[in-house]
């Protein structure tokens, strides 16, 4: 029998809790909506059907959910003839624009602070005042290049890239920065490396993305155009482009050719296992690894190694002055370069090879001695390894001597989040078109937000009930006690 007071409260909720026809129009996201399907007529029907079912079913009661996934693209800028290489991201609500440098070899984001002052030179600068949604992590930010230095702290907000959106994402706002190190309009740099190499303990945002399960493909790439030996060349040309989530396949012939990173990820690196010079082998030593740097111009590498090879080359010497580490070679010798990872062969040009003509018969070769930090790769292949030796604007005889190669020439690079590896692909002829065509710079492309992921954990549950209903279920509670 049931008390009496039980069907008073019974009479306390709203009908649609009994599921009686009402006119209340009900508030969206509290209903489910109930559809008779027709009857499937093939086994297609059948199969979509039964998809469709079950899909809904984990959704319901709690299995993985879908995410949307998308892809985007980020053009790039070529800064001083394949100096460096940037392109555009946005910070804050109201979103502002800013540039900055690419970076493989490192994993830290910062931009210069509205407070940066004169060492920041014209470049635009970051004000954390006008951003909304601003958060100030009171942690100090100190990180250290070969070429500078940048420090301040380090700080959350919504970063914006190539139609991707991340809330609280971590970056650094570097109050000072080294003299000379930012040439406008470049505002900071975003390290794309890994988490474990970040000086500010954030997760990059490339790595936010990939983890994320927000880009179609876990990987992203880079073209990058050539300007060197350019004379026509302006401080700022069209530099290429950096895809999010796909690999455009029009910039590349054949298969891309990964390789393994062969350990925990940090830098972009990979076994370096044979390099030869004029036709002759360099000793490389086993378990010799190479990072794979676009934020380095030229390649550095053990002195000994980089001793033997300028031993290949008659006539070369160690270089002095602001060119120490260097070699000279004569300008008129032409130098081949092959070089495997383990996979295919890639030949560096020799165009490619010299950095500079410093007299009107010695040149400087791309080479050079660097020592490597503890745990760090002792080789570091920069741009003149990642850019494509030819030149629309090279005379007949470069074209010529670039294309007689038989190893192939570098090179779409993708950088693959799992497993972690590096690939490398031939460049097609529509990305070679590219180098040296000149053309408008291009602009920030910051991109419609696609998809957008949130940097935490601790996201806040919600439940939604009718006052009616909580009344109903805390008296149920009491008169149960």
């Amino acid at each position: 029998m049931i008390p009496l007071f039980f069907l008073v409260s019974l009479l306390a909720l709203p009908a649609d809790t009994f599921g009686a026809p009402t006119d209340i129009v009900p508030i969206s996201g509290q209903t489910i909506p109930l559809r008779r399907n027709q009857s499937p007529r093939d086994v297609t029907e059948w199969s979509a059907l039964a998809k469709r079912q079950r899909d809904n079913l984990i959704a319901k009661y709690g299995g993985p959910k879908a995410k949307k996934r998308s892809t985007g693209y980020n053009t790039i800028v070529n800064q001083g003839s394949d100096s460096l290489y940037y392109g555009s991201l946005a910070i804050g609500t109201p979103a502002v624009s800013f540039d900055v440098q690419l970076d493989t070899g490192s994993s830290d984001l910062w931009v210069a602070s509205s407070s940066c002052g004169t060492s920041c030179g014209s470049s635009p600068t970051y004000d954390p005042l006008s951003s909304s949604t601003f958060q100030n992590l009171s942690t100090p930010f100190d990180i250290q290049y070969v070429v500078g230095y940048a420090t301040g702290y380090v700080a959350q907000d919504i970063v914006q890239m190539a139609g991707f959106s991340v809330s609280n994402q971590g970056f650094a706002v570097a109050d000072t920065v080294s003299d000379g190190f930012l040439t406008s309009p470049v505002s900071g740099l975003l390290g794309l490396a890994w988490e474990s190499l970040a000086s500010s303990g954030q997760m990059p945002l490339w790595q936010d993305l990939a983890s994320s399960n927000t880009w179609d493909s876990a990987l992203f790439a880079f073209q990058l155009t050539r300007y060197k030996n350019d004379t026509t060349a302006q401080e700022l040309e069209p530099g290429g482009v950096l895809t999010m989530g796909y690999t455009n396949s029009s910039l590349y012939t054949g298969s891309i050719d990964y390789i393994d990173i062969p350990g925990t990820p940090s830098y972009w690196y990979i076994p370096l296992t044979t390099l030869t010079v004029q036709g002759n082998s360099i000793s490389i030593a086993s378990g010799t690894t190479a990072a794979i740097d676009t934020g380095t111009t030229n390649i550095a590498g053990p002195a000994s190694s980089i001793e033997a090879i300028y031993a290949q080359i008659p006539n070369s010497q160690p270089a002095t002055g602001d060119f120490e580490g260097y070699y000279s070679y004569p300008c008129s010798t032409t130098v081949n370069v092959e070089v495997s990872f383990g996979g295919a062969t890639w030949s560096i040009s020799p165009t490619d090879f010299a950095v500079a003509q410093i007299s009107s018969t010695e040149c400087i070769g791309a080479f050079f001695e660097a020592s490597a930090g503890t745990g760090a790769p002792s080789w570091i292949f920069g741009d003149a390894f990642l850019v494509c030796g030819n030149n629309k604007r090279l005379s007949s005889s470069a074209i010529l001597r670039f294309f007689s190669h038989t190893p192939l020439e570098k090179c779409v690079l993708c950088l693959r989040y799992s497993p972690p590896s590096v690939g490398f692909a031939n460049l097609s002829s529509i990305a070679i078109a590219e180098n040296g065509a000149g053309g408008t710079v291009p602009s920030a492309t910051i991109g419609a937000i696609s998809a957008a992921v949130t940097n935490t954990s601790d996201a806040p549950r919600t439940l939604s009930a009718s006052v009616s209903t909580l009344f109903f279920l805390v008296l149920s509670a009491v008169l149960l006690l």
